[in-house]
C-alpha cells in the first residue's frame, strides 16, 4: 500500500507542472486568438500563437524605454504588495531572470567537492559569491539542481572546495538536467 501511496505522489510531482503548464500555453493561445477572431474578424487558425509572439515582443520593447519602464514599475509595485500575488510573481521573475535576464545567476559552472578532499563531487552553479551577510564570508551560495527535474538545492561550499569549470553554462545545465547523459563534449 505504501508503494501505490509512494507512486502515485510521484506521479503527481510530474504530472501537475506538465499539465499547469500545457493549460496555461493552450490558455494563453486560445485567448488571445479569440480575442483576434472576435475583434478582428480573422478566420485563421494559428493567429493566436503569432500574435502571443508578438505581444511578449511589444511588451519587452516598452519595458526597454523610460516611459515602458515606468508603467512596468508601477504594476511590480502592485504585485508585490499583494500577499500571495506577491509570493507566485517574486517567485517566477526570479527563475526566469535566473536564465535570461540581466541578473542571470546560472552563468558560473562549478565543480565542487562533497567532502573535504573527497573523490565523490557535485556540478552547480555560483550564485552568490560573497555570503558576508550570513557571517561565512569565505563559502559560496552553489545552486545544484536535479536531473530530470525543474528543482534543486542551494548548498553553502567553503570556497576552496569550488573549482569552476570551463564549459558554457547551457553545457553544465543539459549535463545536469539529463543525468550526465547529454551536454558533454561534441
Amino acid at each position: 500500500m505504501r508503494k501505490l501511496v509512494d507512486y502515485f505522489v510521484k506521479g503527481l510531482l510530474v504530472f501537475v507542472p506538465i499539465t499547469l503548464t500545457v493549460v496555461l500555453l493552450v490558455w494563453a493561445f486560445t485567448t488571445v486568438e479569440g480575442i483576434c477572431r472576435d475583434l478582428f474578424k480573422i478566420p485563421y487558425r494559428g493567429v493566436g500563437l503569432l500574435l502571443l509572439v508578438v505581444l511578449i515582443w511589444v511588451i519587452g520593447f516598452l519595458a526597454s524605454n523610460f516611459v515602458g519602464r515606468k508603467l512596468f514599475a508601477l504594476v511590480e509595485g502592485i504585485f508585490t504588495r499583494l500577499p500571495l500575488v506577491k509570493l507566485l510573481y517574486s517567485a517566477v521573475k526570479d527563475v526566469i531572470e535566473a536564465f535570461a535576464g540581466d541578473k542571470k545567476s546560472f552563468d558560473k559552472p562549478v565543480l565542487a567537492a562533497v567532502a573535504p578532499g573527497g573523490a565523490a563531487k557535485v556540478v552547480g552553479f555560483v550564485t552568490r559569491e560573497s555570503l558576508e551577510n550570513l557571517g561565512i564570508a569565505d563559502h559560496v551560495a552553489v545552486y545544484m539542481p536535479q536531473s530530470y527535474n525543474f528543482a534543486g538545492n542551494v548548498v553553502i561550499f567553503p570556497k576552496e572546495a569550488v573549482e569552476p569549470l570551463n564549459i558554457e553554462s547551457s553545457q553544465a545545465m543539459a549535463f545536469v538536467f539529463s543525468g550526465g547523459v547529454s551536454g558533454g563534449s561534441t
